[in-house]
């Protein structure tokens, strides 16, 4: 991803922060949004863990702004500094959900778990899309298409660990974040309930996406290997293959974006404990 898309994606974060913060404020004095006055925003950032962590997204995403373009002697130190305060920014979040209603050991367990949700969902989406970018390069490109096609494998590849993990942490926080919001004793419940009918299709497209992941990982890769190695034609095929199958993880990964956001408004069953 080039600078400018980085930078552009920062300030597009940050000033949905400030939007986001103004409607909490419209919401709480119940009041319209172009009507909020200055002390209800005052009291909302600063006398609660979302204003609080709204300031910290901001802040980090701001950062990013002059660093991108100060930080020039290395590429590497330039983003893993990048990548640090996106990741402080996205774990922030954790505090406008369920996570931080918790309090104790149970809500310190619950909102870690959250904060580690995030964070390896964002490494799995982001390296979705910058492998995206790569297929549809490989497949765009004649000249450089097998140098391309290489760069797509390696990227593949190396992902192949990353991504094992990624999916255990994810999966294991969900469960822990499941303990805290649903309980056991109201999984049987789940579908007679908006929430639970919403939380069962998320867990749906979320093993689509392991078995696509699947298919990517121990069918698709090696065959651009292959291919590649020896020169067949199917190796292009092998790209097409990959790229739709990438395409359609990125789809599904949107849709359960949108999920969580419902659910995020939804009181869960545990709400009441």
């Amino acid at each position: 991803m080039s600078s400018a898309w980085v930078v552009a994606l920062s300030a597009a974060g940050a000033a949905l922060t400030l939007i986001g913060l103004l409607l909490m404020a419209a919401n709480m004095s119940d009041t319209p949004v172009l009507q909020v006055d200055r002390e209800t925003v005052d009291a909302l950032l600063n006398q609660t863990a979302t204003g609080t962590a709204s300031k910290v997204r901001i802040l980090s995403l701001m950062a990013i702004l002059p660093l991108i373009g100060l930080i020039r002697t290395s590429t590497r130190l330039r983003w893993s500094v990048l990548s640090a305060l996106g990741a402080i920014s996205l774990g922030s979040l954790a505090w406008t959900g369920h996570g931080a209603a918790d309090e104790g050991v149970r809500g310190t367990i619950h909102l870690a778990a959250d904060i580690t949700h995030l964070l390896a969902a964002g490494i799995w989406l982001g390296a979705l899309t910058g492998l995206l970018i790569l297929l549809l390069r490989a497949r765009a490109t004649h000249d450089e298409q097998l140098a391309r096609i290489a760069i797509s494998h390696g990227a593949l590849a190396s992902f192949g660990n990353v991504g094992t993990l990624t999916v255990l942490l994810i999966t294991l926080t969900g469960l822990v974040n499941s303990w805290a919001l649903v309980g056991v004793e109201n999984i049987s419940a789940l579908p007679n309930s908006l929430y639970g009918r919403l939380l069962i299709m998320k867990l749906i497209l979320f093993a689509a996406m392991l078995g696509l992941a699947a298919r990517n990982r121990f069918r698709l890769t090696p065959a651009i290997a292959s291919g590649a190695n020896s020169g067949s034609r199917d190796t292009a095929a092998a790209v097409r293959s990959i790229s739709r199958s990438v395409a359609l993880e990125a789809g599904l990964a949107l849709i359960i974006l949108g999920l969580i956001a419902w659910l995020g408004t939804l009181s869960p069953p545990n709400s009441g404990m």
